[in-house]
């Protein structure tokens, strides 16, 4: 039987680097087109997806219209073209070499698929194609069954479930200490904001997503993701990648197709994935793509860590300094 040459690193003595992928809600118009500009490796990552595509993904990146890059189809590849591109500028410039040379790699929702391209599991273009059919089935699966998200906000866990359970929502995030997302039916999230508000939560926040992502209600999209799973070629990690079901290192290919049709209709573990890391010695976290929420998160999680944003070009030559 083979056996996988990863090794999950045990020694906290010793501090590591994670890099960390954003997912959907980090898009603006203008994303990445100070990375093209500058940057010849990032250049070839947007031309790539374009010929991909068979249309100029990048010209609605750094054009817009913002309610076009906004459709879960076409935000979905933006945002990985974006945090690969950024990626390979860093690398590039050779910012993720030694004591930034990455332990383990990690992405929220979609940014788990930025994730396989950084630990060589998915080529560029097979990723592009799985994210844009990703994105349809989704927007798909939001009207064959309409739903929406709400992020509670000043909530722990335990209250998070009890909504839940009353109004037949799912928890679809657990980000930080505060901060969870939970998905369901419009009627079901409408009722879930009035009980929310009635057990003390500071906000309730609908989000600008096209369904209830990350909850049963998107099982019509998770088959059709399976079909394109199946006929693609996926490689062992490279380096190690934190699940967002379940919070561990995910080392086998056939671990990461399991892992991304779960994902689908599961939690993500956000919070537990960076504590994970923490434990395993991670001190710095890195942030590749556009916005900067993980950072946010991660700050909040660890309150220790270092966690750094390379989403443009000043941050990146930032770093380098």
């Amino acid at each position: 039987m083979y056996k996988s040459k990863i090794k999950v690193h045990k020694s906290k003595n010793t501090p590591k680097v994670a890099i960390v992928f954003p997912g959907q809600g980090s898009q603006r118009v203008g994303m990445g087109l100070d990375l093209y500009k500058t940057s010849p490796a990032a250049r070839a990552v947007f031309e790539a997806a374009d010929d991909t595509l068979g249309f100029s993904l990048s010209s609605l990146c750094f054009e817009g219209p913002d309610n076009e890059l906004r459709r879960t189809i076409n935000t979905q590849p933006a945002i990985l073209v974006v945090s690969i591109a950024a990626l390979k500028y860093a690398q590039e410039r050779g910012l993720l070499e030694g004591q930034f040379k990455p332990a383990f790699v990690a992405g929220h929702s979609l940014g788990e698929y930025s994730s396989l391209v950084a630990a060589g599991v998915l080529s560029l273009p097979d990723a592009v194609r799985l994210v844009r059919e990703r994105g349809r089935l989704m927007e798909e699966a939001g009207q064959k069954c309409p739903g929406g998200m709400v992020a509670l906000l000043g909530l722990n866990e335990g209250t998070a479930e009890e909504i839940c359970q009353v109004t037949g929502t799912e928890i679809a995030n657990i980000n930080c200490s505060g901060q969870i997302v939970i998905s369901g039916s419009k009627n079901a999230i409408s009722n879930a904001i009035d009980v929310a508000r009635a057990k003390g939560a500071r906000r309730a926040i609908s989000l600008d997503v096209s369904g209830a992502f990350h909850s049963s209600l998107m099982q019509w999209a998770r088959r059709g993701l399976k079909r394109v799973i199946d006929v693609l070629h996926f490689h062992n990690p490279r380096i190690p990648i934190i699940a967002n079901t379940t919070a561990k290192p995910l080392i086998r290919a056939n671990a990461v197709r399991a892992e991304l049709q779960n994902q689908l209709c599961r939690c993500v573990h956000w919070q537990k994935s960076v504590e994970f890391m923490r434990d395993e010695g991670v001190s710095t976290f890195v942030e590749l793509g556009p916005g900067d929420v993980l950072t946010g998160l991660i700050q909040r999680i660890c309150p220790d860590a270092k966690a750094f944003k390379l989403n443009d070009i000043i941050a990146l030559e930032g770093a380098r300094s």
